[in-house]
């Protein structure tokens, strides 16, 4: 069984790991990287930047907003990217074209990332250093829950957190909960703990910019998806196994 987007991938992968751990499941790694990048770049232009709150603003025919004293450019801010692999490797190379100063924390350096990513082996120390916080991380059990109240707060008071990864990495009560208060400044969201239903605590909040999961519809992606399912496919009957079997099952 090969993975061609994320409907319900968390439930069939504990039926086949629980149930039929015999059939191997495989995803399509690197398909999605572009398009998960460039929506986690345009989060955070939009919750740096506060243009969200412009669109709404001029959709009620209110025109310009006062965001002047609460939006910031991107260029000279240091963006910190929690998961640095193919995906955070390409929101780097896109934020440093601003340029942006980029920071990463992963469990080790990644031995493929570029001189201007800046590896940070304390993970609140990365934290503390980054103005944009971008969270690349896959979700699994140690990953559940992973940005909490300690780490939210490690971040300098008025950051942006911005998660492209899955909703259930991220403690949304603890990011409410410095949104209220103020720590966080702004958040970009693409993915929410329990899709499709959205907290409308949310939904309150003029600095949040937030997407229905929508990272990587588009037409190029999908092709590019199906292309790599079908050569799992292809590999899995040539070969017997595939390149690309999901890492529980290896």
């Amino acid at each position: 069984m090969s993975r061609c987007g994320h409907l319900m991938w968390s439930k069939a992968l504990d039926v086949y790991l629980n149930i039929r751990p015999d059939i191997k499941l495989s995803n399509t790694p690197g398909a999605v990287d572009d398009a998960t990048a460039t929506t986690a770049l345009y989060l955070i232009i939009s919750a740096l930047r506060q243009f969200s709150i412009g669109e709404r603003s001029l959709r009620r025919g209110t025109w310009k907003p006062a965001v002047s004293e609460s939006a910031f450019d991107l260029t000279g801010k240091t963006l910190g990217i929690l998961g640095l692999g193919g995906i955070g490797l390409r929101i780097a190379e896109l934020a440093h074209a601003f340029p942006m100063r980029v920071v990463y924390y992963n469990r080790k350096p990644n031995p493929n990332a570029p001189e201007y990513c800046e590896y940070v082996g304390d993970v609140k120390k990365m934290l503390g250093q980054a103005d944009v916080v971008s969270v690349s991380v896959p979700l699994n059990a140690q990953t559940r829950g992973l940005v909490g109240e300690d780490y939210i707060r490690a971040m300098k008071k008025g950051a942006c957190l911005v998660n492209t990864a899955r909703g259930a990495v991220v403690d949304e009560e603890a990011m409410i909960k410095a949104l209220e208060d103020g720590h966080l400044g702004s958040i970009g969201l693409d993915v929410f703990p329990d899709e499709p239903n959205v907290n409308p605590r949310l939904l309150e909040f003029t600095n949040a910019t937030l997407l229905p999961h929508m990272g990587t519809h588009n037409q190029d992606t999908s092709r590019a998806m199906e292309v790599r399912t079908m050569q799992n496919i292809v590999d899995y009957l040539k070969t017997g196994s595939g390149k690309d079997i999901i890492p529980e099952m290896q």
